[in-house]
């Protein structure tokens, strides 16, 4: 193995051998919550990184010195299908069909063959449809589920019949074709969601979608009872959009099992990456649904750093390969959201290209466009990039985050998602114990600076089901102010709050001449003076964002006036136009 002082810990450890020397002279790391950290240093780095602990004179060099000995780890390469999968004397489209005559549009249409499933046809297997109305076509990927089920998934987007043909190098799957009709979508169906107005967002049918998220990251890896609770607390929660990860999650509070697993094998003999295991996925899938009724987004990551099992770190083609499934698998759902990564720079295996290049991936196999993004830790993405729809943004500092969103707004000109703001809670890192007050006051900021706040809680439990990891139950103060914010940003006009021109000290977002809306956050005046334009009359709302109330103040108001305020922190004031 062509290890030295400059190589990541992460690629020794990806070699089983170079993880058995390691794990000889550093038997901690095996189940550290922060070898994602770790396999980010160089062994000269790890050694120097704990001023409390200083490693015994010449172990770097002892460790060093036995990796040099181990041969290099060869990279997987998968093989392109072959041709001739079926033999000639297999009849041409001669597999069994199972499909609806009808779908409501933007539903799931799924067109499911039964066929062979000799040697790998999760490897050996390609499979694609054309589904065509009148003048437009659209080319689709099929994925294989086991036990000789061959699928593919469709999202129609509009009405009226659609036809279709498969195309395969497995005989008995090529030239099947057929047709379905698509009906009126139901009433609770409005698309996929997508970018309106530059800065904000719309169901394709154009009703305004404003993200209120929240983060529950392995709650789809948990027993089924646990996954009931959750389900049941998002039913009564003002959340439209869940942060969720498709690998399981190893950290703290998060240290056990996942029921499923999306390979076949274990830790222990290796995974087979060549072959899925389709229950993983089924499961994955029917929780999409299950959240989809709920009118609540899947905001899917795709890879993250916090991992036990080495999905972390699988080689290029396998990312590619397990990329491609799950676009075929997920993209035909109109509640899925990509993101290609939580806190990509955690990732010591990734490099700036490939990043590029899954995102590429993921967009060109998804026919159907989904919203799509990346998230940060410590630096920021290039949300500039052409594929980025939305800015998907972690804190940059442990007081300050939401303050930033009208300027990431004019950096990006994108929608602006602050996607982890901190968490309410009391665990003992800086990021999960803020206050149920500042929480609620960030997500104030950040809406009338233009952008739209994310939700976690991270309240110590004694079985550690805490609700940005595992979901279960809320317990803190915040959703429910969370909730009265969602209402008021609905109410307001114009699809979005969009930041105004104001006073130096307090942010204001709204309509210009027609509607303003001003915050105070932690501030407490007893009173302001607003300067209007002349002309224009208003009735003014005194609005208490943390008791809930609002209080429309005696008498209009015009050009320049005095309102009195409480004097006590969170507070906002709106001021609508009056209609003659």
């Amino acid at each position: 193995m062509a290890s030295h002082r400059e190589t990541k810990i992460g690629y020794i450890w990806a070699n089983p051998a170079g993880r058995k020397v390691l794990l000889n002279y550093l038997p901690h790391l095996e189940d550290s919550p922060y070898l994602s950290f770790i396999k980010m240093k160089t062994l000269p780095m790890l050694a120097v990184a704990n001023d409390t602990w200083t490693w015994p004179e010449g172990l770097l060099e002892t460790i060093l010195s036995e990796l040099e000995q181990i041969p290099a780890h060869p990279e997987e390469v998968f093989p392109i299908p072959a041709e001739d999968y079926e033999d000639e004397h297999i009849l041409a489209g001669s597999a069994g069909v199972t499909a609806p005559g009808s779908a409501e549009r933007w539903s799931v249409f799924e067109l499911e063959l039964h066929g062979p499933q000799h040697g790998n046809p999760f490897m050996d297997v390609r499979l694609e449809a054309e589904f065509h109305q009148n003048e437009r076509s659209l080319r689709i990927h099929g994925f294989y589920d086991g036990d000789g089920s061959h699928k593919l998934r469709f999202m129609p987007d509009t009405e009226g019949v659609w036809t279709y043909r498969t195309f395969s190098n497995a005989r008995s799957l090529d030239g099947i074709q057929g047709q379905f009709e698509c009906t009126p979508p139901a009433a609770d169906n409005h698309g996929p969601v997508r970018v309106r107005a530059t800065f904000h967002f719309a169901y394709e049918d154009g009703k305004p979608y404003y993200p209120i998220g929240t983060t529950c990251y392995a709650w789809n890896h948990q027993p089924e009872e646990l996954e009931r609770e959750t389900l049941t607390t998002l039913r009564t929660a003002p959340f439209n959009k869940l942060r969720m990860c498709v690998f399981p999650k190893f950290y703290q509070f998060n240290t056990g099992e996942p029921v499923y697993y999306p390979y076949e094998g274990s830790l222990e003999a290796g995974w087979d990456v060549t072959r899925f295991n389709p229950v993983f996925f089924r499961h994955l899938e029917e929780q999409i649904g299950k959240l989809g009724a709920l009118g609540i987004e899947a905001d899917l990551i795709l890879f993250h750093a916090y991992d036990r099992w080495g999905f972390a770190e699988m080689s290029a083609s396998a990312d590619e390969r397990y990329l491609r499934y799950i676009t075929a698998r997920l993209s035909a759902f109109r509640n899925v959201w990509w993101s290609i990564a939580n806190e990509y720079d955690l990732m010591w295996a990734k490099e700036p290209e490939d990043w590029e290049r899954y995102a590429e991936i993921v967009t060109s196999s998804d026919p159907y466009h989904h919203l799509a993004s990346i998230h940060n830790c410590f630096t920021f993405y290039d949300y500039s990039r052409p594929w980025i729809t939305h800015c998907s943004v972690q804190r940059i500092d442990v007081y300050k985050t939401a303050e930033n969103t009208d300027e990431w707004r004019t950096r990006w000109n994108k929608p602006i998602v602050i996607d982890e703001c901190a968490y309410e809670g009391n665990i003992d890192l800086g990021w999960g114990n803020i206050t149920g007050e500042e929480m609620t006051r960030r997500f104030w900021e950040g809406a009338v600076r233009g952008g739209y706040v994310g939700h976690g809680e991270t309240y110590l439990d004694p079985d550690d089901i805490l609700w940005w990891s595992k979901g279960g139950r809320l317990h803190g103060s915040s959703p429910e102010r969370i909730g009265f914010l969602r209402e008021i940003i609905e109410e307001a006009p114009g699809g979005g709050l969009n930041p105004l021109k104001s006073e130096w000290d307090v942010p204001c977002a709204g309509l210009a001449d027609e509607y303003y809306l001003f915050y105070y956050g932690f501030n407490q005046p007893s009173y302001r003076t607003y300067n209007m334009k002349p002309g224009i009359t208003y009735k003014a709302n005194l609005i208490d964002t943390w008791n809930m109330t609002i209080q429309e103040l005696e008498g209009r108001y015009e050009g320049s006036f005095r309102l009195e305020l409480p004097g006590k922190p969170y507070m906002a004031v709106r001021l609508s136009a009056v209609k003659e």
